[in-house]
């Protein structure tokens, strides 16, 4: 059914809003407070996205679709160049650019030269400071200050995604640089990221809360399968067991995933199954295992078969 825009109201506008910003800039954590709900992991570890996420935003006026990048940053292996080229695609392709630079770090070469990148983009740029939370009031004025030189900005606007303090405010903003048009996704719908991807994507966030020194940069987490059955513990329900596989690169890194008698990857296991089964609203039996995938962030096959 179409929708009508009474004449004394301001008419309906949709389309793509894509943050880009360092890695470890507050995007995801942005995007999942605009949406009112998870639909991106967030660690304080840079690289965490790899996908761009679509979170949808719902309002009476507009529907905003955010697509959260990974970070821009000078490529290091071709897993970084292929995040890159997602970045660059993405950003030919919106109607808006939400430009995100934390409050809490001094600006740098990182957020320069995303600045450069942005030159070419024909869409408006609004710059973000986030982590307000994190910064004195000195240091997010000088941030707003420093942020507003690196581009040309339809606007600047400081926000803590943490206390939700502008969100809204951006929202508004958003939605009135968005072009005039009919909702995009129905109502209920937060994300258009496919199941199997949530799921992988929840235990490597479980895994990046887990593990440090050199496993992060070098995870990848697939669904190998996924089964569905009544659940025999409840008359009226499913249990869902999942089967994942947590890829490293290096041989060394295999025991750092699984602890002294396994208590890391039981934890990663516990800790991320709580996630899936609220996304799933069901019982989740998750089975982990650990395999090693040499060096794959510089091997093509390898990269395509874990999906970048």
């Amino acid at each position: 059914m179409e929708r009508v825009t009474p004449p004394d109201q301001p008419p309906y506008r949709s389309g793509f809003a894509c943050l880009v910003g360092r890695p470890n800039a507050g995007k995801t954590t942005l995007t999942n407070a605009l949406v009112g709900e998870k639909v991106g992991i967030v660690s304080n570890r840079p690289q965490t996205t790899r996908h761009a996420i679509r979170g949808v935003v719902h309002r009476p006026g507009g529907q905003l679709v955010l697509v959260d990048t990974p970070g821009l940053h000078k490529p290091r292996s071709l897993l970084g160049r292929r995040l890159n080229d997602v970045v660059r695609d993405t950003l030919s392709e919106v109607d808006v650019i939400v430009f995100c630079v934390p409050a809490d770090q001094p600006v740098g070469s990182g957020d320069r030269f995303i600045a450069r990148q942005l030159r070419e983009v024909q869409a408006p740029v609004v710059v973000v400071v986030t982590k307000t939370d994190a910064a004195s009031k000195k240091q997010v004025a000088e941030q707003l200050m420093a942020a507003s030189q690196l581009v040309e900005a339809a606007e600047v606007v400081p926000v803590s995604a943490v206390r939700g303090d502008q969100v809204e405010l951006l929202e508004d903003l958003l939605v009135g640089l968005l072009p005039e048009g009919p909702p995009l996704y129905p109502e209920e719908q937060t994300t258009d990221e496919d199941v199997e991807r949530q799921i992988a994507e929840l235990v490597r966030e479980a895994a990046l809360e887990k593990v440090f020194q050199e496993v992060p940069h070098s995870l990848a987490v697939t669904v190998e399968e996924m089964t569905r059955r009544p659940d025999p513990k409840r008359d009226s329900g499913e249990l869902v067991e999942v089967h994942a596989l947590l890829h490293c690169e290096r041989p060394s890194q295999k025991p750092m995933l699984l602890g002294r008698g396994g208590q890391v990857i039981k934890a990663i296991g516990s800790e991320a199954r709580q996630g899936i089964e609220a996304l799933l609203g069901a019982r989740v039996h998750l089975d982990l295992h650990v395999t090693v995938l040499g060096e794959w962030q510089d091997d093509p096959k390898k990269l395509n078969r874990l999906g970048y």
